[in-house]
């Protein structure tokens, strides 16, 4: 969330920050709703200082016995004190009307983010790897149907479309790359592994961005809870409404975890395979730190979720997400993108983001510097470490041999006992 303060010292910046973002709103909107509301605060203080004064001019009245001004002044107060409940109503109504205005923008974007409109203006900054020779690659869906191993047709007998069943061999190796994958971020990079709740409050939710924007992307239960989208929100919030010192951050959380998104608005796109579920398995990085080291934590988080590409050799690519493909929250992010064999191009498997102070001033998260008396907003990051579906996918595809067998990655044999993955008889 934005800090309105810094919209009244520099409303140009601002405008020209949301014209990147392609969004209309004004500082000027937001300068006269704050106005309203600071009006209406130094007229409730007022009123209270004139009740405090007539308050105390009764018993001075009353000691002088003067009976007609102490009762004049009895009325005053009464009109004084309703006024008073009245602004300080006002002040309820007008501190939610400016959160509200406040909580649907954008964050602002870092000064290197790129330019552009969409996907297609994003910029390739790497690559890792050489994309198998396949002569006639086949896709996800036809390998593990091959194997007998996983199953649409089912998936949606019992929960409808969009859904993956995985059973044997396939299923180990799910597991498996979970595993791998949380052991790596612990041992290597020093992630705490969390295991959450998967349902979440709304409160929660407002604090990481997903609402109120994003809410006919959620699942939403009949006791008030959301299905998580992504471990980043109880990650995130676990630092929610907390003063931490300096010296215990950066703090970080890995998670491995179903997520739950409706894929509205993504009517058509992917509907074919493990691509776009309503249901998926990810492994979550999130990072709290100071906002000196923010950019820094990027990148290492961002090599974090590299290594686990580079270990299981598939190749992949990584770009700067452009202005207008960026996410809400961020500030910048880098996608990691993993080559697939039978598409032919490389899709995206992890998203990391620096968020800044964004998520923090929504969540009420600060930390204290030794000596300093004023506290400062942390800065979040968060990443995926990877898509266990979708690395499934880039699994399958890349090491799929000409039996339609699979061999298994050198780094999972160790979690998965075989070397190759064949039919089930």
């Amino acid at each position: 969330m934005h800090d309105i303060r810094a919209i009244k010292d520099d409303p140009d910046g601002f405008d020209a920050a949301m014209s990147r973002r392609g969004v209309a709103i004004k500082a000027a909107d937001l300068i006269a709703l704050d106005e309203r509301r600071v009006a209406n605060t130094k007229a409730m203080n007022e009123a209270q200082a004139a009740q405090k004064q007539a308050s105390k001019a009764i018993g001075q009245a009353m000691g002088a016995g003067d009976q007609a001004k102490a009762e004049a002044l009895k009325a005053e107060v009464a009109a004084l004190k309703a006024s008073v409940q009245e602004r300080e109503a006002d002040d309820r109504r007008l501190s939610d009307e400016l959160r509200a205005a406040l909580l649907p923008i954008p964050n602002r974007l870092a000064p290197d983010v790129p330019d552009g409109e969409s996907e297609d203006d994003n910029v390739e900054i790497r690559r890792w790897g050489t994309p198998p020779d396949i002569a006639t690659p086949q896709d996800h869906v036809d390998l593990g149907e091959g194997l007998g191993q996983m199953d649409f047709e089912t998936a949606a007998k019992i929960s409808g479309s969009r859904f993956a069943l995985l059973t044997g061999d396939l299923a180990r190796l799910e597991r498996a790359l979970a595993t791998f994958m949380l052991d790596l971020h612990r041992h290597e990079f020093g992630y705490i592994e969390v295991s959450p709740p998967v349902l979440v409050r709304d409160d929660a939710l407002v604090g990481t961005g997903q609402l109120p924007k994003f809410e006919e992307d959620l699942f939403k239960t009949t006791s008030g809870h959301y299905l998580t989208p992504t471990a980043e929100v109880p990650l995130t919030n676990l630092v929610r409404d907390s003063l931490l010192e300096e010296d215990s951050l950066p703090r970080r959380y890995t998670a491995y975890t179903p997520c739950f998104r409706s894929e509205a608005g993504s009517a058509g796109r992917d509907t074919r395979g493990m691509i776009r579920l309503h249901q998926f398995s990810k492994v979550e990085l999130v990072s709290i730190t100071t906002p000196e080291e923010g950019h820094q934590e990027h990148e290492r988080m961002t090599q974090a979720a590299e290594t686990v590409l580079q270990r299981l050799d598939l190749p992949y690519r990584v770009v700067t997400l452009c202005a207008g493909d960026i996410g809400f929250g961020a500030l910048k992010t880098y996608d990691l993108e993993v080559w697939l064999p039978a598409q032919n191009t490389y899709r995206e498997i992890s998203s990391c983001s620096y968020v800044g102070d964004f998520q923090a001033r929504r969540m009420n998260a600060r930390f204290r510097r030794e000596g300093e008396k004023k506290p400062l907003y942390v800065h979040t990051l968060n990443g995926s470490g990877l898509a266990v579906g979708r690395t499934l996918v880039a699994v399958l595809e890349n090491y799929q041999e000409a039996d339609g067998a699979i061999r298994v990655p050198d780094a999972l044999q160790p979690y998965i006992g075989q070397s190759r993955i064949e039919r089930a008889s």
